[in-house]
């Protein structure tokens, strides 16, 4: 098996074949154009995003807010999100996908319920939410995504230079930062070596800079999803799906198939295999797959919603 075309350093979604998409839907007469709704809320189309979320996720952090006009909690949260949004006052800014309306960058970015909630950076993906989470949870996870804007170079708020001022380690308006962007070195050679495929030379690169900073937030991720492919890539994933189906118990097989839900995007899917596997067995086998489990959280911000219902989970199965 190949290395997924849609892996990237923060998330598994393929960005860039969704920025060619709309290339080719702005090249066409009617190409539908987003309206907006304030300085810091807007909608986005098929058609606009590109330059509404990819371009300028280079210079701010974008939020997206998917949502739908017949969805309950869509209702409750977005008005959530847009007072964020305004109270941020530029530090990031929110992006509202009309589900219905845009199918095919629905299906893009692998939405299977709303409201979903997802931030892109620099033109990558950053994991998010699902449902209408309490305002404090939305507060902890933006803080999460500014942590990780700051991490590549973008400013914060507050951080933004007078006008007329410099600022040597952020791009100037409209300026689209290169890997000198990047704080860490090692986080320029990782990405540089996803991009060329060499998961083994990304995994080094990573290790070194959490050697240097241990516990550093985006190295962590990093490290776990090249772990992942690293992983799946040595699979052969029609086998690992028959042995797992054939031997529910066994603790390796089913491992096997949790890591491809994962390199798929399913992390419910995933958790949830592993901890039935956790419900039916005993001992090593069971502290195996325990082990395995905690480290696929790594995978995602500590809050994430997910990790969060399937530590719970873990914890009541364990004590």
């Amino acid at each position: 098996m190949t290395q997924p075309r849609n892996f990237s350093l923060y998330g598994a979604v393929d960005l860039g074949a969704r920025q060619a998409a709309a290339q080719r839907q702005q090249a066409s007469p009617g190409a539908g154009q987003g309206t907006p709704r304030s300085e810091y809320v807007f909608d986005v189309t098929e058609a606009t995003f590109e330059t509404d979320v990819l371009e300028r996720s280079r210079t701010v952090p974008v939020v997206m807010d998917l949502w739908a006009e017949w969805c309950g909690p869509c209702k409750q949260l977005s008005p959530v999100l847009e007072r964020l949004a305004t109270e941020a006052a530029g530090a990031w800014v929110l992006a509202k996908v009309d589900v219905d309306a845009n199918p095919q960058l629905s299906a893009a970015l692998q939405v299977q319920s709303i409201p979903m909630v997802v931030a892109v950076i620099g033109g990558q993906l950053v994991p998010g939410f699902l449902g209408a989470l309490p305002e404090a949870q939305v507060r902890q996870w933006l803080g999460q995504v500014l942590q990780v804007a700051n991490q590549l170079g973008l400013p914060e708020a507050g951080d933004q230079p007078a006008e007329g001022q410099g600022n040597g380690d952020a791009p100037e308006a409209g300026e689209l930062p290169g890997q000198d962007a990047l704080r860490e070195p090692e986080l320029a050679d990782a990405q540089q070596a996803m991009e060329r495929g060499d998961l083994d030379a990304a995994a080094g690169a990573f290790e070194r800079l959490l050697a240097r900073e241990a516990g550093h937030p985006v190295a962590t991720v990093g490290l776990a999803q090249v772990n992942l492919f690293r992983r799946v890539n040595s699979y052969d994933q029609a086998q690992a799906r028959r042995d797992a189906a054939a031997h529910p118990a066994d603790a390796d097989a089913q491992i096997r198939v949790a890591d491809i839900e994962m390199s798929l995007g399913n992390a419910e899917e995933a958790f949830d295999r592993l901890l039935g596997v956790i419900r039916r067995t005993s001992g090593e086998d069971r502290d195996k797959v325990r082990l395995h489990l905690v480290g696929l959280f790594e995978m995602f911000p500590p809050r994430d919603p997910r990790v969060t219902k399937a530590r719970s989970t873990l914890s009541s199965l364990l004590f």
